[in-house]
C-alpha cells in the first residue's frame, strides 16, 4: 500500500505564524508516528488525501499522531465519548495567549510561568501542548472524576510531565475559581473552553450541523459529534454566555489569582453582553484575541485586574 503524501490542511489558512499546523498535514510522517492512522486515510475530493472528520475514531488517531510527531507526546488516550479537541486550534490558542503574556516583548518561558486550565478534561490538551511549546507548568481543574483519572494517566504516562502538570478535582460543581488554589497561590494566566450550548437538545443540533458541514450527516437517534464530548463539556444552563458571566464575577472576587483571565468565546453574538459584564467587574485591561481555523472564526476574551487597588487600598 502506498503511503499518502502531503495533503492540504484546511485549518492552515489563518493560523498563528508560530503554529506548526500552518503547514499541510504530512501523512507519511504522521502514519510513521502513529501507524493506526493509516486505516482512516482516504482520497481528498479535491487533491491528495484526508481523513473522515465525521468519524470520531479517525479524529482521535489523527490527534495521537499530531501529538506524537510535533510535541513528543507518546501516550494520549481518552475514554469513549469524551471531548477530542482539534489540536491545531488548541495550539493556536496557546500561541495567542503567549503573545498576550509577552505584551510586545519576549515570550515568558519555563516552569515559573504557571497556568491554570479550567475544565482541562480527560484530554488534558492545553497542559500537554503548553509544556512542550513554552515549558510552562500547569494546574488543570476538572469536576468529572473519570476525566480527572484519564487526564492524570495522560500526564504520568509521558516522562517528565508529572512535575510540570498537576490535575486537581474541582469538588464544587457551581464554582470555577473557588476551591482550586491553595492560599497565596497565583498564576500568570488562566485558560478555559466553556460549554458552548444551553441544553442537551441544542448540543445535539450542533452535532448534526457539524456533520452536515462535514458531509457526514447520518440518520441516527443520537448523533455522535466528531470531537465527542460529555454533557458537562458541551452544555450548561444558560450556555456559554452564562458560564463566562459567572467566570467574570468569580474572577473579580479573586482578582489576584491570575495576572490574566482568559476564555474562549465561540459565539460572536455573546461579546456585547460579555463586555457589559466586564464593565461591571472593572478590570484594568480587556482584550479580544482573534482565532481562525478553516472557515470558522473564534476569539479569546482576556482581562486583567493588574494594578487595581483592593478595597484596603493595596495595589494588586
Amino acid at each position: 500500500m502506498r503511503l499518502p503524501g502531503k495533503t492540504p490542511n484546511h485549518t492552515q489558512g489563518l493560523l498563528h505564524p508560530r503554529n506548526v499546523h500552518r503547514a499541510p498535514y504530512d501523512f507519511v510522517r504522521l502514519v510513521g508516528a502513529c501507524p493506526g492512522l493509516r486505516e482512516h486515510i482516504r482520497p481528498h475530493p479535491v487533491s491528495g488525501e484526508t481523513i473522515d472528520f465525521a468519524n470520531p475514531s479517525a479524529v482521535r488517531e489523527l490527534n495521537r499522531a499530531l501529538l506524537k510527531l510535533h510535541y513528543g507526546i507518546g501516550h494520549w488516550e481518552i475514554p469513549d465519548g469524551y471531548l477530542c479537541p482539534p489540536i491545531p486550534s488548541r495550539a493556536d490558542a496557546l500561541h495567542a495567549v503567549a503573545d498576550l503574556l509577552a505584551d510586545g516583548g519576549e515570550i515568558p518561558r519555563g516552569p515559573t510561568v504557571r497556568v491554570l486550565d479550567i475544565g482541562t478534561g480527560a484530554n488534558c490538551v492545553y497542559p500537554l501542548l503548553g509544556t512542550q511549546l513554552y515549558g510552562w507548568s500547569f494546574v488543570g481543574t476538572e469536576i468529572d472524576p473519570v476525566a480527572v483519572a484519564a487526564a492524570r494517566r495522560n500526564v504520568t504516562a509521558n516522562p517528565g510531565l508529572a512535575d510540570r502538570i498537576e490535575i486537581r478535582r474541582q469538588t464544587s460543581a457551581g464554582s470555577i475559581f473557588a476551591h482550586v488554589a491553595a492560599p497565596g497561590e497565583t498564576f500568570a494566566l488562566s485558560l478555559c473552553n466553556p460549554p458552548f450550548h444551553a441544553s442537551a437538545a441544542e448540543a445535539a443540533e450542533g452535532s448534526l450541523r457539524k456533520l452536515r458541514n462535514l458531509g457526514g450527516e447520518r440518520k441516527v437517534a443520537r448523533p455522535a459529534l466528531n470531537f465527542g464530548g460529555r454533557s458537562h463539556e458541551l452544555w450548561c444552563e444558560g450556555g456559554e454566555l452564562a458560564f463566562v458571566r459567572r467566570m467574570i464575577t468569580e474572577s473579580a472576587a479573586q482578582a489576584g489569582l491570575c495576572t490574566w483571565f482568559t476564555t474562549l468565546v465561540s459565539k460572536r453574538g455573546n461579546l456585547p453582553a460579555i463586555e457589559r459584564a466586564l464593565a461591571k467587574a472593572r478590570p484594568t485591561d480587556f482584550r479580544i484575541l482573534p482565532l481562525f481555523a478553516g472557515q470558522k472564526q473564534s476569539r479569546i476574551a482576556a482581562w486583567t485586574f493588574r494594578g487595581r487597588a483592593d478595597p484596603l487600598g493595596r495595589p494588586r
